[in-house]
């Protein structure tokens, strides 16, 4: 996973500032402090999310010889021109350049959110290196064989990832706004310099919406996750919500919908803390179901209900217990950990449900209701199942019960 912590300009069309450098100047601070403290918001969330660290996380910034010696490539095979403000990618060199996205270079043009640049031979053709402003110097800059500055957005991309992975790499992922012009790009650069594909396969993850709304600033619907946990939220409630919709459909946020979500979370935790530690084989038949799911391009929301599906079932507990050691591995809710909490609840807890058990045996519902209070008043939660009931400990207790 690579950190663009330089190159991002404001606009696709490689004109405006730096968005490091404009929030650096916003915020007083260097375009440096910008990146780092960005860089660690971004990790302290995947944290919270229970999303695993890639092996390598690279940064543009550290990698500008690599991204040189790019441009050097394409200037060799003569895919470059030069302008007044910057090094450009010549697309009509590039024969097939908007095959990804499966338009024509006419679509896109109606489409786009660039303006014309009159110094570019076309519309479409993107900068690998900017030149830095001559009555200005910027924090981040450096020198190159065409003058002082730094490089495209797109550019890093294309350098480390093969750097990292080599070239052609199985795996691309971004969202759907990234098909034109950032991937697109990628590609004709990667491709035109080494005469090999980049990635094998690209999966684009479709926009969240907000209330049915586009997310945005000036619509004041834009949340982090932090906002979720101040609202007394599990970070995992919206990863769990998440696993709902399909990574190419668009997933409607609304609280009502997270608040959903956290209670199928809680049930799921209360199931797995009522069985054992350690699971047996699961059955070839409901793995082989499983193993489809997410073959199907990540069909997780077919995969949860399947994972429901048998946690409800007759199978035995330590074929449950399994499951969600196996499962959960993919799904990433923290599950595992819960496996067998149930048998330490203190024993007063149980005493109060068994005295609980037999009011509503005996049809004493004013009683049972003054004992589940009794209990619930010591952090935890009761559950019914038929004649007997079992207690959790209350997530709410903790605001943040699965944050691992």
């Amino acid at each position: 996973m690579n950190i663009t912590d330089v190159g991002h300009l404001v606009s696709d069309a490689d004109s405006g500032e730096d968005k490091l450098a404009l929030a650096a100047k916003k915020e007083g601070k260097s375009a440096w402090q910008i990146a780092s403290f960005y860089t660690d918001a971004f990790f302290f969330d995947t944290d919270r999310l229970n999303i695993e660290r890639p092996h390598s996380t690279p940064k543009a910034a550290d990698h500008i010889k690599d991204q040189i010696a790019l441009i050097q490539q394409l200037d060799a095979k003569g895919f470059i021109y030069q302008t007044s403000d910057g090094v450009y990618f010549d697309i009509q060199k590039f024969p097939g350049y908007a095959i990804l996205g499966g338009q024509s270079l006419t679509d896109l043009e109606a489409g786009a959110r660039v303006e014309i640049n009159p110094d570019k031979r076309h519309w479409a053709d993107f900068a690998l290196w900017k030149f830095s402003p001559s009555d200005t110097k910027r924090d981040m800059e450096w020198e190159s064989p065409w003058g002082t500055g730094f490089p495209g957005w797109h550019l890093e991309c294309s350098a480390m990832s093969v750097n990292e992975l080599g070239q052609p790499f199985d795996l691309h992922a971004g969202g759907i706004d990234h098909i034109f012009p950032h991937h697109t790009n990628e590609i004709a650069q990667s491709q035109a310099a080494t005469g090999l594909p980049l990635a094998n396969f690209w999966l684009h993850g479709a926009f969240m919406l907000v209330d049915s709304q586009k997310m945005g600033k000036s619509l004041g619907n834009t949340f982090t996750l932090q906002d979720i946990v101040e609202r007394g939220h599990a970070p995992l409630a919206f990863r769990y919500l998440a696993l709902q919709t399909h990574y190419r459909k668009q997933l409607n946020f609304t609280w009502q919908a997270l608040a959903s979500a956290e209670q199928a979370l809680f049930k799921l935790s209360a199931l797995a803390e009522c069985l054992p530690e350690q699971g047996n084989k699961v059955p070839v038949e409901i793995e082989e179901n499983f193993r489809a799911f997410i073959a199907d391009d990540l069909a997780l929301p077919q995969a949860i209900a399947l994972f429901w599906e048998v946690l409800k079932s007759n199978q035995p507990d330590e074929v449950k217990a399994q499951v969600i050691v196996h499962w959960d591995q993919i799904f990433g809710l923290g599950l595992k950990e819960k496996l067998g909490q149930g048998q330490k609840i203190p024993f007063e807890i149980q005493r109060l449900l068994k005295e609980r058990d037999q009011a509503r045996l005996n049809k004493n519902f004013v009683i049972a209701d003054r004992l589940r209070q009794q209990i619930e008043e010591q952090g935890f939660t009761v559950h019914d199942k038929d004649a007997e009931s079992f207690a959790t400990r209350n997530p709410n207790a903790d605001r943040q019960p699965f944050n691992h």
